[in-house]
């Protein structure tokens, strides 16, 4: 693009904003402007194209290389028009995040000349160097080859300059080097297997989708505050920093006024994400003092997992330009709540039927009430899989504490629907399962307040999979974790299980019972025997911790532990079951986590060693001196005894510094210590092991000490921003 045709697109998307932005501006009018939809592809495909397209969408059919190209030319024509100049294969790596390599549209003319070029080759497949990428000893330094390939359930869009294709990312011998292809195949199996049981209910049942609403909480700082806080920039979160006089004690953060610099924000982000088809609908304050959230309204969830981690990439960009930093890590300040993304997942028929809402008749409920049980039994077997879809580092520091969920997978599901479950399993034969409607409720005294309906469950924020209504909320989510790692694991999970039930039914009709009867036989068993996983409690409490142990329940709490559920031979037999993924598959992405807690680990012990020995202790060196002066110059002025009574008290802080700082020392030096010997050990389970028993509690140590001394040195020399300037934003 020439440098003219470069600013007037730069200034037609600025007025662009600025129109979107007015009052009483409709997101209709630009909604999916940047997004390859169906709508789009109406205008710039043939109708033989676009038939062959969506039957690849809907149905799963094959796409020939011929209309391949002709896909290709009209997404070129259209992200031309809209000023693209580049594509790039998008796809998600095991990172957590995306990655892209930017190709230009053009190629020689063979006259000497330049035309723009992008075939149906270009759009189908690229060649990444897949040695580059985590893949667990899948992939070796000079064996780079792997290939990303187009992903057709998932539209391209445009960002900036390029056109980005969704793609799925695999070996150069076809293993899966990223979360996009399990998740697809975990998509895949559920359909399949819950389309089998819907069977049984409707034959008009042709296909199940697996819904996702993801909810994104994330705090804001301000970019200089944070550029002056290396520990921020390097690890994402404070590895010091003495808590606040106030923080969230109050609780009058939560639903308050956005403040005004975030609302600008928020605004733009909703913009730049409606452009991008990202359905956003929610945005509110958070309980934490700069802590924010945004939710969608669902999707399908192939769909819903690449629109979150666009979002992640625009909140970044978005922040940017209004002086802010996003933090993503699940626990940025000690003290206060951490950040999660809570996953609301459904199930729901090609119908129109959500197979988690309760139905309208008998026969509808027994279906719902079939789902739900085999969920329950889902996730008993596969919590400890479960847990570990959702373990991290970073996560490990958020679960637990400050209302984010403990590191005990349970399942809430509220009294009415508890006490259906325990009636079920104390009748016998078939039954009408009976669901209470809504109830209506007036305030009294308070005629003019509209009446209000009760909901047939409550809210338990203490549950880390928790029913709520007509949907499973897995609330234990990190919030910068890629969404696909858990959900495939739940779609795996449910997958399997409901392949079981199927099994089950069909043998016990072929053994001459009939069909209603044969499906109430299964479900009380699933019901009897998912008993342990369900718990309406307080989560927190030590109590319950001592329940779920006895339970049965995974209760481990150390990350590179709680990884080993993905290489049991439970969760082998699970994913190579269903197809998701493959035993090597399993124990390379095993591999690449322990790995990548190892190093998250070690970067924040090396980043806390430097500041501690390059900054803190300076500055408390710095201040003790001028302590030591001040006490000297009071010697010289004054006899002993009146001498030791004014300087007492200095002397007394020049004590503490000088322990705090022999501490600091002591502990950095043994932590480096404690590193070289991690650091050469060759399994990186058991250096992960190392890190997490040996180094990680050098952190908390440490900094306790630095902390302490944050509260002593003088305020105009402690050059780092303190908690009460980074957590209220002006």
């Amino acid at each position: 693009m020439s440098n003219l045709r470069f600013k007037a697109v730069k200034k037609a998307s600025q007025t662009e904003a600025v129109e979107a932005l007015a009052p009483g501006a409709k997101v209709s009018g630009y909604f999916g402007k940047y997004v390859f939809d169906r709508n789009n592809m109406k205008k710039y495909l043939s109708k033989e194209t676009l038939k062959s397209v969506l039957n690849a969408i809907d149905k799963g059919e094959p796409l020939e290389r011929q209309i391949a190209n002709h896909v290709a030319a009209g997404m070129r024509m259209w992200a031309m028009e809209l000023g693209a100049t580049h594509y790039t294969h998008w796809f998600h790596p095991l990172t957590e995040g995306t990655a892209e390599k930017h190709d230009a549209f053009v190629d020689f003319d063979g006259n000497g000349g330049m035309i723009e070029e992008f075939s149906g080759k270009l759009l189908a497949q690229q060649e990444p160097d897949a040695s580059s990428f985590p893949s667990g000893g899948i992939r070796n330094t000079f064996e780079a080859r792997g290939y990303t390939a187009w992903d057709p359930s998932s539209p391209a869009f445009i960002v900036k300059d390029t056109l980005c294709i969704p793609t799925v990312f695999i070996s150069y011998t076809g293993e899966a080097l990223d979360y996009k292809t399990p998740l697809l195949k975990s998509i895949s199996a559920v359909d399949r297997a819950a389309t089998d049981v819907c069977q049984y209910f409707d034959r008009n049942v042709k296909k199940v989708f697996s819904y996702l609403g993801w909810e994104q909480e994330y705090f804001l700082v301000d970019k200089a505050l944070y550029a002056a806080r290396p520990d921020l920039v390097l690890t994402g979160r404070t590895l010091m920093g003495h808590d606040s006089a106030k923080n969230q004690q109050l609780d009058d953060h939560y639903f308050g006024a956005i403040p005004s610099r975030v609302a600008a924000f928020m605004r733009e982000l909703e913009f730049e994400c409606y452009k991008l088809s990202i359905p956003v609908k929610t945005r509110h304050n958070e309980v934490a003092p700069s802590q924010f959230e945004v939710a969608p309204i669902y999707e399908e969830c192939n769909l819903a997992v690449d629109h979150n981690l666009l979002l992640m990439s625009v909140m970044e960009t978005v922040a940017e330009r209004h002086s802010f930093k996003v933090l993503l890590h699940e626990k940025p300040y000690k003290g206060i709540n951490g950040s999660g993304k809570h996953n609301n997942w459904s199930l729901g028929t090609d119908t129109g039927v959500n197979l988690l809402g309760p139905g309208k008749n008998a026969k509808e409920n027994l279906q719902f009430i079939t789902f739900v049980s085999n969920i329950l039994v889902a996730v008993h077997k596969n919590n400890a899989l479960l847990k570990a879809s959702i373990a991290s580092a970073t996560n490990a520091h958020r679960l637990g504490a400050n209302e984010a969920p403990p590191a005990i997978i349970s399942v809430f599901m509220g009294s009415q629907i508890s006490a259906l479950l325990d009636e079920l399993v104390e009748s016998s034969g078939t039954k009408d399962i009976v669901m209470k409607e809504k109830t209506g409720t007036r305030l009294p005294l308070l005629n003019q307040i509209p009446e209000i309906f009760v909901d047939n469950t409550d809210r338990n924020r203490t549950s880390p999979f928790a029913f709520t209504g007509n949907r499973f909320e897995f609330r234990a989510v990190g919030s910068s974790a890629n969404c696909a790692s858990s959900m495939l694991a739940l779609n795996t999970a449910v997958a399997g299980q409901l392949k079981a039930f199927k099994a089950e039914v069909d043998a016990l009709i072929a053994e001459g019972q009939k069909k209603e009867e044969a499906i109430f036989t299964i479900v009380r068993k699933n019901i009897r025997e998912s008993e342990a996983i369900r718990f309406d409690g307080n989560g927190y409490s030590d109590e319950w911790k001592k329940d779920a142990e006895k339970r049965g329940l995974n209760c481990e709490t150390k990350v590179p532990l709680i990884l080993d559920a993905y290489i049991s031979k439970q969760s082998e037999e699970l994913f190579t079951s269903t197809g998701v993924l493959s035993k090597v598959e399993l124990h390379a992405r095993n591999e690449v986590k322990w790995e990548q807690y190892t190093k998250k680990i070690q970067i924040e012990a090396r980043v806390l060693g430097d500041l501690a020995l390059n900054h803190i202790i300076p500055v408390a060196t710095r201040y003790q001196g001028l302590l030591l002066d001040n006490a000297a110059k009071i010697h010289a002025l004054f006899d002993k005894e009146k001498a030791a009574k004014i300087a007492g008290q200095d002397l007394v802080i020049i004590e503490d510094i000088a322990d705090h700082i022999n501490f600091i020392k002591t502990k950095v030096d043994e932590m480096v210590e404690a590193r070289k010997k991690a650091n050469v050990i060759e399994s990186e389970r058991e250096k992960a092991l190392a890190y997490c028993e040996k180094i990680s509690p050098y952190l908390e140590e440490i900094r306790y000490h630095i902390d302490k001394l944050e509260l002593i040195v003088d305020n105009e020399m402690w050059t780092l921003p303190k908690y009460r300037e980074l957590l209220f934003i002006r």
